[in-house]
C-alpha cells in the first residue's frame, strides 16, 4: 500500500509500518547475538553463515552456525569470558528476545563447545578474507606506498597452547624441557596492510620451521605490484627472487650472514649502490630442488645504508636490501622512511596478543586452536574496520587511533546501538558517536621512547613446577628455603 498525500514523507513509516528491510535486519538480529550483529554485521557475508544443505551444519539445531560465530566473537572481544559465561549470554539473549525454550533445560558450555568445533576453518578463512578486503577497498590514494603500490609488513610471532597430547603432536614443546612440565609452541607468520592495519594471509608453524620457511608458503599468496617490507629474518636471495618473478618487490633488512662493501657496485646516490647476487649453490630449507632451479642464477638488488640515531642510544648502522632499483622512483631517503613504518607490524601483534589476548590460547586440539586464532584475527579485522571508517570521517591519522580504545568502544557501544533497534535513527546517531570516540582516542607521540622489559609486582612465592603435577613434592617452607632441603621435604 502506497501513501497518496504528497506531503510529510516522515509519516510514512509511522502509517504504513517499516520498509520490510528493516523486519529482515530484526529477523537476523533474532538468529544471532544482536548487539554485535546490528554494529558488525555488513562487514561479514551472511551467506557463510547460513545453513548447508548437507553436512554438520545442515540441521536446524539451537545454535547454528551464526549463532556460534557470533557468540565466538564476542567471546574474543571479550577475553576473559569463559564458555559458561558466553553460555549464559546466549541465555540471556533468547529471553529477552521472548525466543520459546519450555522444556529445554539452561545451554551447557559442551553444546557451545561443540557447535564451536562444528564451525569449518574453511568458512573462517573465507570471512578473515573478506573483511581484509573490505578494508582494503577502502584504503585512500593518499595512504598507499611508493608510485601508489600496496605496501605489506611482514613478521612472526610465538603462541602457547594448552599441554595437551593432541597440541603437542602438532607443535611440540622445546626440546630442553621435560614432558609435562612445558607448553606447545606455535609460531605464527603474518602479512599486514600499512595502510589499513589489515591481516591479509597468515600461516601456522611449529619449533621445526623458520619463520622464512612460513613465508616461503605465504609467497604464492603475494599479489602482482605488492611491496614486501620485512626485518632480517625474511632477507634471503630465494625469496627476493620469487617476488621479482611474481612481478612484486622487496624491502627489507640485510641478513646479519651476508657481509656487503658499500664501496662496491654501482653508486645511485649516498650509501646506495647496485650490486649483483649470485644463486647460492645449496638449496635453503623449505624449497625443492626443482623450484630452486628455476630461479635466476642472478639477481640485481640495490644495498642503501641507514643510521639509526635514538638519542641517549649508541648510533646503529643499519643496511636495508631491495628489488626496487630505479633511484628516482624510488628514493633511498623514502625506502628508508617506508622501512621505518615497519615497526607497525610488531604494534600489530602486540593489539592482537595483549588487547585479544591470544598469546595463551585455551583450547586443547590442534582444529580448535586454528579456530581460535581465525577467530581472533577476525575480530582484530572488525575493530580495524571501524577504525578506518573513524579516521576517513574525521580525518585522524590511523596509525595514531588506539586500538584497545576502540575495542573498548565499539564493545560497550554495542549495547547501546543494540538497545535502541526500535529507532533506527537512533542506531545511526549512536554509530556516528562512536565513531566520534575512536577518532578523538589518540596514541600520544613519543618519540625514542625506551623502558626496559622488567616487572615491578614481585609475583608470590610459590614453588616453579619442576615435575609433573603427579609427581611434585611442595616443599614444607615456602618463605625460608634454606629450610627446604631434599631430605627434609621427603619426610
Amino acid at each position: 500500500m502506497r501513501s497518496s498525500t504528497p506531503f510529510f514523507k516522515g509519516f510514512g513509516p509511522l502509517l504504513f509500518g517499516r520498509r520490510a528491510g528493516h523486519k529482515v535486519k530484526e529477523v537476523k538480529a533474532i538468529e544471532s547475538l544482536g548487539e554485535l550483529y546490528e554494529v558488525f554485521g555488513d562487514l561479514v557475508p551472511e551467506k557463510l553463515l547460513g545453513l548447508e544443505p548437507k553436512g554438520v551444519n545442515s540441521r536446524d539445531r539451537a545454535l547454528p552456525p551464526r549463532v556460534t560465530f557470533w557468540a565466538f566473537v564476542w567471546q574474543a572481544l571479550n577475553p576473559a569470558s569463559s564458555c559458561r559465561e558466553v553460555t549464559r549470554k546466549i541465555e540471556a539473549w533468547w529471553r529477552w528476545m521472548q525466543r520459546d525454550r519450555s522444556g529445554q533445560g539452561l545451554l551447557s558450555a559442551s553444546a557451545y563447545c561443540q557447535a564451536r568445533q562444528r564451525l569449518e576453518a574453511e568458512t573462517l578463512e573465507l570471512i578473515l578474507g573478506h573483511t581484509a578486503h573490505n578494508l582494503e577497498r577502502h584504503v585512500l590514494q593518499e595512504e598507499l606506498g611508493p608510485q601508489k603500490r600496496r605496501v605489506r609488513i611482514l613478521d612472526g610471532t610465538g603462541l602457547s597452547a594448552p599441554d595437551t597430547a593432541e597440541n603437542q603432536a602438532v607443535w611440540p614443546q622445546s626440546s630442553e624441557q621435560k614432558a609435562g612440565l612445558g607448553f606447545p609452541q606455535i609460531k605464527l607468520v603474518g602479512l599486514f596492510s600499512l595502510a589499513s592495519g589489515a591481516v591479509i594471509e597468515h600461516q601456522l608453524g611449529n619449533k621445526h620451521e623458520h619463520e622464512s620457511q612460513l613465508f616461503r608458503k605465504l609467497l604464492p599468496r603475494v599479489r602482482k605490484a605488492d611491496i614486501i617490507v620485512a626485518d632480517r629474518a625474511f632477507c634471503s636471495y630465494a625469496a627476493l627472487a620469487t617476488l621479482v618473478r611474481q612481478k612484486a618487490d622487496g624491502l627489507m633488512r640485510l641478513h646479519q650472514m651476508r657481509k656487503v662493501d658499500l664501496r662496491r657496485g654501482k653508486a645511485l646516490g649516498p650509501k646506495d649502490r647496485l650490486i649483483t647476487w649470485t644463486r647460492p649453490v645449496k638449496c635453503p630449507p623449505g624449497w625443492s630442488e626443482e623450484e630452486f632451479a628455476l630461479l635466476p642464477e642472478s639477481l640485481s638488488v640495490r644495498i642503501i645504508g641507514l643510521h639509526v640515531s635514538v638519542p641517549g642510544c649508541r648510533t646503529r648502522a643499519v643496511t636495508l636490501v631491495t628489488t626496487l632499483l630505479d633511484p628516482s622512483a624510488y628514493p633511498a631517503d623514502l625506502l628508508r622512511e617506508l622501512y621505518a613504518r615497519r615497526w607497525n607490524v610488531e604494534l600489530h601483534f602486540h593489539q592482537i596478543k595483549v588487547a585479544l589476548d591470544m598469546d595463551v590460547l585455551s583450547c586443547k586440539s590442534p582444529d580448535m586452536v586454528e579456530k581460535e586464532i581465525l577467530i581472533r584475527l577476525i575480530s582484530y579485522n572488525l575493530i580495524r574496520a571501524f577504525m578506518q571508517r573513524a579516521a576517513h570521517l574525521y580525518h585522524a591519522p590511523l596509525e595514531r587511533l588506539s586500538f584497545k580504545g576502540s575495542l573498548d568502544t565499539a564493545r560497550h557501544f554495542a549495547t547501546a546501538v543494540h538497545a535502541a533497534s526500535a529507532t533506527p535513527r537512533r542506531q545511526d546517531a549512536l554509530i556516528a558517536e562512536m565513531l566520534a570516540a575512536m577518532a578523538s582516542d589518540h596514541v600520544p607521540i613519543r618519540p625514542g621512547r625506551s623502558e626496559p622489559r622488567a616487572k615491578k609486582r614481585r609475583p608470590k612465592n610459590y614453588q616453579l613446577l619442576t615435575q609433573p603435577r603427579a609427581q611434585m613434592i611442595v616443599l614444607p617452607h615456602r618463605n625460608r628455603p634454606s629450610k627446604n632441603t631434599p631430605k627434609q621435604a621427603l619426610s
